[in-house]
């Protein structure tokens, strides 16, 4: 007859085996599943944006506050016009370096984005009868109230409840057209016309008829 003891350590060495198994198999409760998923798109750099450019142990050759011309295009020192417009601080900075290598020995570049304005397609516009009509970077859960606080608010001629939204769902693909009812949302406090915005939305604002 076995020992109580023997028959404890069995039941223990078996629900240790069981344990084992159940962890080789299944992640913990409190686990959290990580996305393999491909990351967001960077930013993307456009015209009239500040660029910090850092060459590492070379002071006389970095800049900051560098604005990126209209041509989309920056200089720095031996390396003059270079286009920025278009890509990634990341992708710049792999040119810059590529660019100094026949004068600096081994060079280390960082590109840092200090003031943001974004291409085109990263960009929301509101024109027409906004107090101060603009063209703004589209930031991460914009929304109509904030276009429309940037651009100070609607002139004492708006149309709100008559302005629109074009919006085109892709590059090159026929714009759509959105009605959004701005004096219900501003003056009425009518959150539902708080629509989210995407990059490269115009909000349009007409005049009214009297």
């Amino acid at each position: 007859m076995r020992s109580p003891n023997v028959l404890h350590y069995a039941v223990t060495v078996l629900a240790l085996a069981a344990m084992g198994c159940t962890s080789a198999t299944a992640p913990p409760p409190d686990s959290i599943a990580v996305s393999t998923g491909a990351a967001a798109p960077g930013y993307v750099i456009g015209p009239g944006d500040g660029l910090d450019v850092f060459v590492y142990l070379s002071p006389e050759l970095s800049t900051t506050g560098l604005p990126v011309r209209p041509d989309g295009r920056v200089s720095l020192p031996l390396v003059p016009d270079i286009v920025a417009a278009g890509r990634s601080p990341t992708q710049l900075a792999t040119d810059i370096t590529a660019r100094l290598r026949p004068y600096v020995i081994d060079p280390n570049v960082t590109v840092m984005v200090r003031t943001f304005v974004g291409s085109p397609g990263q960009q929301v516009r509101i024109i027409g009868e906004a107090t101060q009509p603009r063209t703004m970077p589209y930031r991460e859960g914009m929304t109509v109230v904030d276009a429309v606080i940037e651009a100070r608010g609607l002139t004492r001629y708006a149309a709100g409840n008559r302005a629109e939204i074009i919006r085109r769902d892709a590059p090159g693909a026929t714009p759509r057209t959105l009605r959004i009812r701005l004096d219900d949302l501003m003056r009425g406090g009518d959150i539902g016309q708080d629509v989210p915005l995407r990059p490269g939305d115009t909000i349009v604002i007409p005049q009214s008829w009297f």
